[in-house]
């Protein structure tokens, strides 16, 4: 897909959407969005549309906010959750910060699709509550702000712009929950699925590697488990995945991470774990329900992959399996 953009880009909006590809889509939005924002602001300062117009204080802005989108563009991929919120908040101190110094109503207003744009950047990428949180401290920073201004008329205009925002970022925000539940769960069991196991476990992966401490994956396949479909049909294969993963999920800790990784195979990922460890918590969860499985573990060393950990897993599995030990 990148070489055929590639191969068409003769014009810029080929080459945006290139440069946008090969960024987190976090982080090129909000570098877009304080972008877009700087050259508004600078646009402005360098054509005020009235003589009291603040054009030292749109330089300002428009200079720092360009400065943010060169910082988030060079974060991409690092950019943390915390820098998010720290990003956000400075948009709204920006935008409380001009609506300060408009003196007419229509200014104030007019910063209205810069109010829903940060509301809709938080209910799309922060999870809802804290969308919610960031919604509010953007809506009273500029609110209070424009109280300061003081300008006449812009009372009901700007209530019609708190409530629309807050109702859309909560529909945003619901959409966007719904959204990522579909992509990371499997529907029949309510594990996480095969790629938001594997981004969470290289994620615990990379914190053991930091920390030094020990961490074991394992992989767990029923065994017989098509003889179950055969004799009593798919739904009884179905009720018992649903309910073997259910005891599975009762006897972890909250810090461990069980997927379904495809068909009859299950994944787990035990932080803070390592070999005796994890043979006691897979000795809990065969007691934990009568059918059969079959696992094969593996405990991180210091060059460990996910993937070396899955392949070294995988191959301690059918060792068991043709040693007719369950793990």
């Amino acid at each position: 897909m990148l070489q055929t953009e590639h191969r068409q880009s003769g014009s810029w909006a080929s080459a945006g959407r290139a440069m946008l590809i090969k960024r987190p889509m976090r982080a090129a939005l909000l570098s877009l969005l304080y972008g877009v924002g700087g050259c508004f602001s600078l646009l402005d300062a360098a054509r005020p549309l009235r003589p009291d117009s603040p054009v030292t204080l749109g330089l300002v802005i428009g200079t720092l906010s360009l400065a943010v989108a060169a910082a988030v563009w060079w974060r991409g991929a690092r950019l943390t959750d915390r820098e998010v919120h720290a990003a956000l908040v400075l948009a709204a101190v920006l935008v409380a910060v001009l609506a300060s110094r408009f003196v007419t109503a229509v200014g104030i207003v007019a910063l209205g699709p810069v109010i829903i744009t940060l509301c809709l950047y938080s209910g799309w990428f922060l999870p809802l509550p804290a969308a919610r949180v960031q919604a509010t401290v953007t809506l009273l920073l500029a609110t209070g702000a424009a109280l300061l201004a003081a300008p006449s008329g812009f009372v009901v205009p700007w209530l019609v712009l708190v409530v629309t925002a807050a109702i859309l970022i909560e529909i945003q925000g619901r959409l966007a929950e719904q959204l990522r539940r579909a992509a990371t769960t499997d529907p029949l069991t309510g594990l996480v699925n095969r790629r938001a196991w594997e981004t969470e476990a290289s994620r615990v992966l990379s914190h053991a590697r930091r920390t030094r401490e020990p961490v074991t994956i394992a992989v767990l396949d029923l065994d017989h488990f098509k003889e179950v479909n055969d004799r009593s049909g798919h739904e009884a294969g179905d009720a018992l995945l649903r309910e073997l993963t259910a005891r599975w999920s009762a006897e972890l800790r909250e810090a461990d991470l069980l997927g379904r990784y495809g068909g009859d195979e299950f994944v787990l990922c035990l932080p803070g774990t390592d070999a005796p460890g994890a043979g006691e918590i897979l000795g809990r969860l065969a007691a934990s329900h009568a059918f059969r499985w079959s696992a094969g573990t593996a405990t991180a060393r210091r060059d460990d992959t996910l993937g070396s950990l899955l392949s070294r897993a995988d191959v301690n599995l059918y060792a068991h399996k043709r040693s007719g030990r369950s793990a």
